[in-house]
């Protein structure tokens, strides 16, 4: 009688089955750049960066509201009053008593309650230009964020068609190996049979060994680029299976020429350097200038002497509800300008630093954007070579392969030699080689174009 399979038995191979289809998951590019720009350190930190940005911005809008400031103490102490000079640094206390002919310790409870309004009216646009300042700020970080994502998507598309390639390099040698062997065999079975010298199966035996060194570095060399993309991309798996489409088929449109775009992300956060260090320089002008000010006091005060005090020093109480408790108030409002003309003289040495400054930025953009143009030249001449070692790879390959047959059917008759042989499977490989090496050297100057174009989306779109 059939038995009912377990279903512990079932879910295996559906586990089996999906998690090697998991593992085999190709890797587009576009997954890879958007992963890197998720998890890369170096944006995440950026995003920080202007959020602070974003932060210091409103603090400096807020900068212009008037200050109020609340203040409450209750006191204990004698109120001894002395005739003669002073100047108020903060050290001293405020009691206030007439000055009596000798000293006396009567102490009791006093308090103060005060309301201040202070506001900066007008300052000639200080506050204006500070949030100003604070405003270019936030454009030149993310100014910042926006290029450190640009040339990071063009460092992981880079790594992508490096491991691309290394992967295929392996694969062609794993090709040279399997040739080597199989000449291997051919020679070691005509030695024994004494149809051939048994030194040619000594060199047959050294041709596999070098090819399975040359497998070894190749994936050392695969392994490394693996590495390289996972770095970039913020993750710490290596195994990668990844989109070929970039080692079998050209660009569609290599021959569009190109220009610097006005909107390149490295230009515009270079051009916002500039804009912030000319807005500090505006900013540092008006500390030189006078500052108007509204301002308000209101005051209400205790104390437990009694206003005839001065006449009889018993007349005070140590009831500390009575102490504190406000009996008298005042209000005081006014308006008024404070200049501190010396300040003249320093802000102009510090606009003039901040000029200097500004002069200094721009011409690190002019570097830039000289450098940026070179590389926009250097990348179409670097097309055109790519395009034509593309072109010349297949023949070689043809070519190779066809000499290589050619001299596996010689020596299979006792036409030709081992070396000869080996001469032509290392021709062989060495054209297969270049044949992989010469479309990603394409898709990599197209990625240089991109990259000094300022438009990553003109190697995505291919």
């Amino acid at each position: 009688m059939w038995n009912k399979p377990k279903p512990s038995l079932l879910l295996f191979p559906i586990l089996f089955f999906v998690s090697l289809s998991l593992s085999a998951q190709v890797l587009t590019l576009n997954e890879a750049v958007e992963t890197a720009l998720a998890n890369y350190g170096t944006i995440k930190a950026k995003n920080n960066y202007l959020s602070a940005s974003k932060a210091t911005l409103q603090q400096s809008k807020k900068e212009y509201l008037p200050n109020l400031n609340l203040s409450a103490q209750q006191d204990y102490g004698t109120v001894n009053g002395q005739n003669g000079p002073l100047y108020g640094m903060g050290l001293s206390v405020a009691s206030s008593g007439l000055p009596l002919p000798q000293q006396n310790w009567n102490a009791a409870f006093g308090a103060l309650y005060l309301t201040n309004v202070n506001w900066d009216f007008f300052a000639f646009g200080r506050a204006k230009e500070r949030i100003h300042v604070s405003a270019s700020i936030v454009d030149r970080d993310r100014s910042d964020l926006e290029q450190e994502k640009f040339q990071h998507s063009i460092r992981v598309a880079g790594a992508y068609l490096n491991l691309l390639v290394a992967q295929r390099l392996t694969q062609s040698w794993e090709n040279n190996l399997e040739r080597a062997a199989a000449l291997k065999n051919v020679v070691v079975t005509r030695a024994k049979n004494g149809l051939i010298p048994g030194v040619d199966s000594s060199l047959a035996n050294a041709e596999v060994s070098n090819a399975k060194i040359s497998i070894t570095q190749a994936r050392d060399f695969e392994q490394e680029q693996a590495n390289v993309l996972a770095r970039l991309m913020g993750i710490t798996n290596q195994q990668f299976t990844l989109d070929t489409l970039f080692i079998t088929k050209m660009p569609q449109s290599i021959d569009d020429s190109a220009t610097v775009s006005k909107n390149h992300p490295l230009l515009k956060y270079y051009s916002n350097r500039v804009a912030v260090s000319n807005q500090q320089a505006k900013y540092f002008q008006t500390l030189g200038l006078p500052v108007l000010s509204l301002f308000g006091v209101f005051q209400g005060r205790g104390a437990g002497f009694s206003s005839t005090y001065a006449t009889d020093q018993h007349a005070y109480t140590q009831n500390y509800f009575e102490g504190i408790k406000p009996v008298r108030a005042n209000y005081l409002l006014g308006i008024g300008a404070t200049w501190n003309m010396t300040n003249l003289l320093r802000t102009r040495q510090q606009v003039l630093s901040q000029e200097f400054i500004s002069s200094a930025l721009q011409e690190e953009y002019n570097v830039v954007d000289q450098q940026i143009r070179n590389q926009l030249i250097l990348s179409e001449n670097k097309i055109r070579n790519a395009v034509a070692n593309f072109r010349e790879a297949p023949i070689q390959v043809q070519s190779a392969s066809d000499a290589y047959l050619q001299k596996s059917v010689l020596y299979k008759n006792g036409l030709s030699n081992i070396v000869d042989l080996t001469q032509a499977l290392y021709i062989l490989n060495r054209a297969e080689t270049n044949r992989d090496i010469a479309l990603s050297n394409l898709w990599q100057a197209l990625l240089l174009k991109a990259a000094a174009a300022g438009d990553f989306g003109l190697f995505l779109n291919q």
